[in-house]
């Protein structure tokens, strides 16, 4: 089979578990133990090439993929380190709102130095997604990357690449947006990944079980933290509208009953510099059960957080593959629903997992 020629903007540490899974399963002498799919419209993991990489710190442009992807102030958990030069040299890309000020304060390895390199053009990007043959462009930028990520989204569009937008900016959920993907006939799965085994999943599965079992939930939180460079960009509040949104969206979308604004509270809490890229999580439901007897049930979870999205990134890369072949544009309903936070459609995360399944056997399409 063809491989699937990757695209990649922004080199964190997301990317760098990604990259580093992508060699780790291609060992047929491992087990296929940590993968949702092991193969996704025969698609395996290593039938991913990654074809190009932008990124804007000194540190990584220039660099070969293999490299860039340890540099600092990458602190993910590293599994693969055998990993052979790719070829592909890290691009300057386009700045834009992609570095919060506070970012660039010089603080040891923990923010970003901005290249100097001249940014990269629209034009030029486009030519780049061309000449690589790219299918698939995954948008890695930090949190609260608006104007950069529409840049580099019209830019996919103009090249006919498919998009997995791993991050919250609203672009396959936004009608505008889906349009102009569904238009070109080019395939889009976002908008903001749920991990693997994350905290909003978690905090779904048991809001859904209390709504199950006759449990009404009255109060709810979720509290993170976490010492990679994502929490320490959001340190910026305004840079968390959409991330904020975009969790609590999930979590209401199962509820029995839509909480007051007031009695809800779920997003990224402090940064600590010595947590590297493991997150911890606090969740608490309060809640009546039988003649309103309240109970409450609190939690504490503790994911290494880049390897927990690389799992989900891996089989949104690969339905969009399959959408591209299959000749399907705009949102992909079930896999966005089941992959992302802040889906076109939410759906409990049975259904969503069932779309996927029916997605990956192409009998959603046979059955029009």
């Amino acid at each position: 089979m063809a491989k699937i020629r990757v695209a990649l903007i922004g080199i964190g540490n997301c990317a760098s578990s990604l990259v580093q899974g992508v060699y780790y399963y291609a060992d047929p002498a491992r087990s296929t133990a940590g993968l949702i799919h092991d193969l996704v419209g025969g698609y395996g993991p290593a039938d991913i090439e990654f074809v190009l990489a932008y990124d804007t710190d000194t540190r990584k442009v220039g660099l070969d993929l293999a490299d860039a992807i340890f540099a600092a102030p990458n602190c993910t958990a590293v599994f693969e380190s055998s990993i052979p030069k790719t070829g592909v040299s890290v691009r300057m890309g386009r700045v834009l709102d992609g570095m919060a000020d506070h970012m660039l304060d010089g603080r040891g390895e923990r923010g970003f130095i901005r290249a100097d390199a001249p940014e990269a053009t629209a034009a030029e990007i486009i030519a780049a997604l061309k000449e690589s043959r790219a299918d698939v462009l995954l948008n890695y930028l930090p949190v609260g990357s608006e104007e950069a990520s529409k840049f580099y989204m019209e830019c996919a569009l103009e090249a006919g690449v498919g998009v997995v937008n791993c991050i919250p900016v609203f672009i396959a959920s936004d009608p505008a947006w889906e349009r102009r993907f569904q238009d070109k006939r080019i395939p889009i799965v976002g908008d903001d990944i749920k991990a693997q085994l994350g905290a909003t999943i978690v905090h779904r599965v048991l809001s859904n079980l209390f709504r199950q079992r006759g449990v009404a939930v009255s109060h709810t939180y979720q509290l993170n933290t976490g010492g990679n460079t994502d929490f320490l960009n959001m340190l910026d509040r305004s840079r968390l509208m959409s991330k904020k949104e975009s969790k609590t969206e999930a979590v209401q979308s199962v509820m029995q009953q839509r909480l007051a604004d007031d009695e809800i509270h779920v997003g990224p809490s402090d940064y600590i510099p010595w947590l590297n890229d493991n997150k911890l999580c606090f969740l608490r439901l309060e809640g009546q059960l039988f003649g309103g007897v309240p109970m409450n049930l609190e939690l504490r979870l503790s994911v290494e957080d880049s390897p927990n999205s690389a799992a989900v990134v891996l089989d949104a890369i690969r339905c969009c593959k399959v959408a591209l072949e299959r000749g399907i544009g705009g949102a992909l309903i079930g896999p966005s629903a089941f992959f992302c936070k802040h889906p076109p459609q939410q759906f409990s995360d049975d259904i969503a997992a069932q779309l996927v399944e029916e997605f990956i056997a192409d009998e959603a399409l046979a059955a029009e």
